[in-house]
């Protein structure tokens, strides 16, 4: 019998790089099945398997709704990629992240998903702890109350622009306003007057500023760069990058290190958000590139997200117009006359801000993951023992909708923040929209009282009644980290001005 293989035979380079591929699939497969650590997390074969169907629905826009979906087949504990396991209950926010007890060091950022891009710098949001810390406090003062009551009276100029510029355009309800453009716009020159000493001057052109567009471009191209993480292709994302082939992030860093270096040419000092970083800069060690991410953030997180929460109230308090004449005939009998509507009165207004909480529970601004991943040692999350390097999350959007955290999860019921007996069961430390822990969400003093003075004075000016083609303004959004909205038509009908 003749052997197989002769010396000097040729070698068959194709079907032996065929037969490792193979055998490579075959053992990982196997490996992920029978030997890795998270093998005995529940989630669907393909995802513990591979990323590629998150990668998918990250690109889809609609991963928040698929891992619900996943929650309620597979449970509160799921692995949604051979390395990630999220979870759908309220003591994760606390174990991922809220603060460590004693010397044990907090759960550090997944850098694949927050750096993608390592040509770009950190900023407050993507710092590793010790930096964050030192960037966070010379932040801290210009979100504090007391900072918000000292800017009451700049904040409360766009705020009474935004209803003049609205009774100029109401015609009455007759006409229908595109009411996601004029949030857009008033949170955009607010943000822009406190941090960096202008407006952007929407409200005054009743027009986009080209940076409110580019920001929505923005987060799609970013969820492109973070599915390349996902693949372990950040070198692709650093080409992509410098070679201008997506350019959005670019574009958007380059306005805004314009604007800020026309907000350090004014040569005084102004009690602005982004102060605290500018007098110190020397002194902390950050160049120039990093003054920009950090007020690159800024101008998101005190925009963006304020905006579109006011515009998914809107909705919901016009698709509930029972909700909407209870909330409406609270504002207008608790004040006299519009100039009694402030950042301090707005503050017994009980019935409104439970109607901002139940929209923050249904429609929140922010529907990812904030992803962590477990240092040396691992940890115990939710009970469950985990490995080191295992990356871990909870999607606000899951657990906002689990019914077992809420009743009638799908139902707009601003009474279960309002001790209602009939959501007495309601946990309503699942709902987290601001993160929690060290590294929650720096902006909420703000965006609470941007929101909660907009709508009373919207609720207080004009009775609303949405437009018929935006009934259905919420099914099937699309959302890449934040919602990419379509239009909001409403009709505005100004109520008659009380006298004294």
């Amino acid at each position: 019998m003749a052997p197989v293989f002769e010396l000097g035979d040729p070698v068959n380079l194709p079907l032996i790089g065929a037969a490792c591929l193979t055998l490579y699939v075959v053992g990982t497969i196997f490996y992920r099945l029978f030997l890795d650590p998270l093998r005995s997390i529940p989630g669907p074969l393909l995802w513990r398997l591979t990323n590629l169907p998150r990668v998918y629905h990250t690109l889809k826009g609609d991963i928040h709704v698929k891992v619900g979906e996943l929650h309620k087949q597979y449970g509160p504990v799921l692995r949604l990629t051979p390395y990630e396991v999220v979870f759908c209950d309220p003591q994760a926010w606390k174990d991922i992240y809220g603060h460590r007890v004693g010397n044990v060091p907090e759960i550090p950022k997944w850098d694949e998903f927050y750096m993608p891009n390592t040509d770009l710098p950190r900023s407050v949001i993507t710092a590793p702890r010790k930096d964050h810390a030192i960037l966070r406090r010379q932040l801290s003062h210009g979100f504090s109350d007391k900072s918000m009551r000292e800017q009451e009276s700049l904040i409360k100029v766009y705020v009474e622009l935004l209803i003049q510029r609205l009774h100029e355009n109401a015609q009455n309800g007759a006409a229908s306003l595109n009411m996601r453009d004029w949030y857009n716009w008033t949170t955009f020159d607010v943000i822009g007057d406190l941090g960096f000493g202008r407006s952007f001057g929407c409200l005054e052109g009743s027009g986009y500023h080209p940076w409110v567009k580019l920001i929505t471009e923005t987060f799609r191209e970013s969820s492109v760069f973070q599915s390349l993480g996902h693949l372990g292709l950040r070198w692709v994302v650093k080409y992509i990058y410098r070679s201008g082939i997506m350019d959005k992030n670019k574009e958007n860093l380059n306005l805004v290190s314009e604007t800020l270096h026309e907000r350090i040419k004014l040569g005084k000092e102004r009690p602005d958000l982004i102060d605290g970083l500018v007098k110190k800069k020397d002194e902390l060690g950050l160049d120039f590139e990093s003054l920009v991410s950090n007020a690159n953030l800024l101008i998101i997180a005190g925009s963006e997200t304020t905006a579109t929460l006011l515009t998914g109230a809107t909705y919901l308090l016009t698709t509930n117009p029972d909700k909407l004449a209870k909330v409406s005939e609270e504002v207008r009998s608790t004040f006299k006359n519009d100039q009694e509507i402030t950042l301090t009165s707005v503050s017994r207004l009980p019935y409104m801000l439970a109607c901002l909480n139940e929209s923050l529970r249904q429609y929140p601004p922010v529907t990812s993951d904030i992803p962590r991943v477990l240092p040396k040692g691992g940890a115990t999350i939710s009970g469950t023992s985990l490995p080191e390097g295992t990356v871990v999350s909870v999607f606000q959007w899951a657990v906002n909708y689990n019914p077992q955290f809420w009743k009638n999860p799908l139902k707009f019921a601003p009474e279960r923040w309002l001790d209602d007996p009939e959501y007495k069961d309601d946990q309503q430390d699942a709902m987290q929209p601001f993160s929690t822990g060290p590294r929650n969400c720096i902006g909420r003093n703000l965006a609470y009282a941007e929101m909660r003075l907009i709508l009373a004075k919207i609720l207080y000016n004009f009775d609303m009644s949405i437009d018929d083609s935006s009934r259905n303004w919420a099914l099937n959004q699309r959302s890449f980290s934040v919602w990419e909205k379509p239009p909001l038509y409403i009709h505005l009908t100004p109520v008659a001005v009380k006298s004294g």
